[in-house]
């Protein structure tokens, strides 16, 4: 995608945190950059809000294997005001979100004053939320939305019993807590933080279980029949294990691999207790039903205790020590982003 050339309604200069790869190593810090760097596309913004997210943290690592380019400015998610559009779907002063697809990747992202994006990548902000609200849910709120819609889809109700949260204390398992204690399910919330312990009763999970209960290592391909259905974040021995453990007819919706990209199973809990495997990704969903879970997320599947959710704020100067954290696994429920000054 080329540069744009520059917009009455866009300074000539504007500030945004980068990742750049002279040599072999990664430099990261705030910049200015010329306008002229922001990329030919029909929706420029002015970014009010952004989030932290682990995949950012990757974009600033040499072995991350996020990053496709360099000069790249990260952020895989955002919310702000619309200051200039040749889109018939946006007009000035539309308030938007955006999130996934090449955003923070191949396409500069969340973490500066301005980003200018394709129109079929962004969604309207929902009437309800506020655009630091839609990013306290962000991306890993998206994720953790679809997550329980893929569930439900497949029938899962509040009757059915007790449905499992894995990596609960992270951004996308924190958000699942929520949405599903605020729908009226019995959640149980699996961590290896002791200290989130209270903080997960708080979003609404009636159970908190620590996850070495469920990443054990095997004594038979069947465990005892336990969960409703599960919403996995973490991946490899955890996913197995929530596998083994699931009802009859239940199902996971697996988005995360923090815990390693292999999955040491076998095929018995598919075949002889119907379960399903249900994979979750946010990068690619199709604006259509991104912009129908984005509607929801201010309804019927707002997340409760959003406040509560939220573990801090931070600008742009200060990032570099949170993306740190996020990797050392220390940073608990969403971190925002404060984009554009004033």
């Amino acid at each position: 995608m080329g540069r744009a050339t520059h917009t009455p309604n866009v300074p000539e200069r504007f500030r945004a945190f980068v990742a750049e790869r002279p040599g072999g190593g990664v430099v990261t810090g705030v910049r200015e950059l010329p306008s002229d760097e922001l990329a030919d596309a029909a929706v420029t913004v002015r970014v009010e809000w952004s989030s932290v997210n682990y995949k950012d943290a990757l974009a600033c690592r040499p072995d991350g294997g996020v990053a496709r380019i360099s000069l790249l400015v990260p952020g895989i998610d955002l919310a702000g005001e619309v200051v200039d559009s040749r889109s018939p779907r946006f007009r000035e002063r539309d308030l938007v979100l955006a999130h996934g697809y090449e955003i923070g990747t191949s396409h500069h992202g969340g973490f500066a004053e301005y980003a200018r994006l394709p129109d079929e990548w962004i969604v309207p902000l929902p009437d309800g939320l506020s655009t630091r609200e839609a990013m306290t849910i962000g991306t890993a709120g998206f994720t953790a939305a679809l997550s329980v819609h893929q569930l439900e889809l497949r029938g899962l109700s509040p009757a059915d019993g007790a449905v499992l949260v894995t990596g609960a204390s992270g951004g996308v398992g924190s958000v699942a807590v929520a949405i599903l204690a605020a729908r009226g399910y019995e959640v149980a919330a699996s961590t290896g933080k002791e200290d989130a312990r209270e903080w997960l009763r708080e979003l609404g999970a009636a159970r908190v279980l620590d996850r070495e209960e469920i990443a054990t290592e095997p004594a038979r391909p069947l465990e005892q029949e336990e969960w409703a259905a599960a919403v996995d974040c973490v991946g490899g021995s955890t996913l197995a294990g929530v596998l083994r453990s699931l009802r009859y007819g239940g199902a996971v919706a697996a988005s995360g691999m923090t815990g390693g990209r292999g999955l040491a199973a076998t095929v018995l809990p598919f075949i002889l207790r119907g379960v399903a495997l249900l994979g979750v990704d946010s990068v690619q969903c199709p604006l259509e039903l991104r912009t129908e879970l984005w509607q929801r997320l201010s309804g019927d599947l707002r997340p409760r205790r959003l406040d509560a959710i939220m573990a801090g704020e931070v600008e742009l100067d200060a990032l570099e020590p949170v993306l740190e954290a996020i990797l050392r696994g220390e940073i608990r429920g969403r971190v925002v982003v404060r984009a554009a000054r004033g």
